[in-house]
């Protein structure tokens, strides 16, 4: 992912927008992203604010609302869908994401939130509806859901100790 962010920064591209790929995020929802981009810095797609009927249960739903209360308080707005993997950067976050993009396994969703909320961006969200998965394994029984768990919980606790002076934009 941080290539490709380097990649938009160095051949002039304003805007990236990070898709998932198994087949749940209905491309026609880009223009929406984009469109949210004029009073945003970063914007997610999210399956739980109202549009579709896209429904999460167990230790996993457990697990999704605390990481949605405790990032909601780091951004500093509603956030109901922390783990979308359906969300578009604008110029300044292209430029922060092109040095600072987490690699590690829930970065890309959790501790990106983090960065992108304590370098000062704007972050928000918009609904989307979600088709049926096309492709991959979801993690329904009980032991992947104890361990998405623990991971985000680590990704979470990683970003929120890090120094905000970290995650400084760059002005190229």
């Amino acid at each position: 992912m941080r290539v490709g962010f380097k990649y938009a920064l160095a051949n002039g591209f304003r805007n990236v927008v990070q898709i998932d790929s198994d087949g749940q995020h209905d491309p026609a929802s880009v223009v929406a992203l984009l469109d949210a981009l004029e009073s945003s810095d970063l914007v997610l797609g999210a399956r739980f604010a109202g549009e579709g009927e896209y429904e999460v249960r167990g230790p996993r739903r457990w697990a999704m609302q605390v990481l949605a209360f405790t990032l909601s308080r780091t951004a500093r707005t509603e956030l109901t869908d922390t783990t979308s993997g359906f969300r578009a950067s604008g110029p300044r976050a292209v430029r922060l994401f092109a040095d600072h993009y987490p690699a590690e396994y829930l970065g890309d969703t959790i501790e990106a939130l983090v960065i992108a909320a304590r370098a000062g961006l704007i972050v928000q969200q918009i609904p989307v509806s979600m088709r049926p998965r096309a492709g991959g394994v979801p993690s329904h029984n009980p032991f992947k859901a104890a361990a998405y768990l623990g991971r985000a919980g680590v990704a979470l606790v990683f970003a929120l100790v890090r120094p905000a002076s970290s995650f400084a934009v760059s002005t190229k």
